[in-house]
């Protein structure tokens, strides 16, 4: 499928910013023996990248609105669609030196997500989706997998941290989810970690706490590519109830089984 003028315009705008993204990410190791520590040179780089791509898109794009993670959100001309914009998602993996964390934006339109790009600057890997028309990475179809036994699947996760999310819930989930799967992943980018779901890497996802910027491309991509996204409930209140479960049907179904098991008996 040859890409929309809007995802060329979205890719366009995020391999702009990511030669300053490499860059920065080149001197995070330096960094790690300064006593001041790299905590605000990476909230620099995040905040920079945020703004470039802003610039980017509001050039591409005139009139159209942003809900962005680090400055305030802009209102659009009415009835315009706006962007939903992580510029750095994976910041602990990138404040660690690890080359783990990606650009994700989404086009939100008429109460639904319309357009989405994740975009990993360290292997240049663009996933992208459009409503309607799949999930792609560069010019290949991507298809969630098609494992049916959860004793199988490999699935990912977030795990709460200090100061963010319930560690009782979690540590309920991942007790009850363990026992009944291959393996379980904390890689630290939730992008990416849907994505992955996307393109059939990880067989499934769950986590608490996410916000818009976090999950919203990542839930049109696991959608086009014929996988399920709902709440812990099985719903689709993933962003109002900041919980979300991707699979493909018969992983997801499962998973919800086990989830909501753990947190009954929670």
């Amino acid at each position: 499928m040859v890409q929309s003028a809007l995802i060329t315009v979205i890719e366009r705008a995020c391999r702009r910013v990511a030669p300053r993204l490499r860059r920065d990410f080149g001197e995070v190791a330096q960094l790690q023996v300064s006593r001041k520590g790299p905590s605000d040179f990476v909230s620099h780089a995040d905040r920079a990248t945020e703004a470039a791509l802003v610039e980017e898109l509001s050039r591409a794009r005139p009139g159209w609105g942003f809900e962005l993670e680090e400055g305030e959100d802009r209102d659009g001309a009415p009835g315009a669609p706006r962007f939903i914009i992580d510029p750095l998602d994976g910041t602990t993996n990138f404040l660690h030196g690890i080359p783990h964390f990606a650009i994700s934006v989404a086009v939100a339109h008429e109460g639904a997500v319309q357009a989405a790009v994740v975009y990993q600057p360290m292997t240049d890997e663009t996933f992208w989706a459009e409503r309607g028309g799949g999930a792609w990475l560069h010019n290949q179809r991507l298809r969630v997998s098609a494992r049916a036994d959860l004793g199988e699947a490999l699935v990912a996760t977030g795990i709460p941290y200090r100061g963010h999310g319930d560690r009782r819930r979690f540590s309920a989930i991942l007790e009850a989810v363990m026992p009944e799967v291959a393996g379980v992943r904390r890689f630290g980018a939730a992008s990416l970690d849907l994505a992955w779901v996307a393109a059939g890497r990880f067989d499934g996802f769950w986590e608490e706490g996410l916000a818009p910027w976090d999950v919203a491309a990542g839930i049109l991509l696991v959608r086009e590519a014929g996988g399920f996204v709902s709440d812990f409930r099985g719903g689709d209140r993933m962003l109002e109830r900041r919980e979300i479960l991707a699979a493909n049907a018969l992983i997801h179904s499962r998973l919800h089984r086990v989830i909501a098991g753990a947190l009954r008996a929670a």
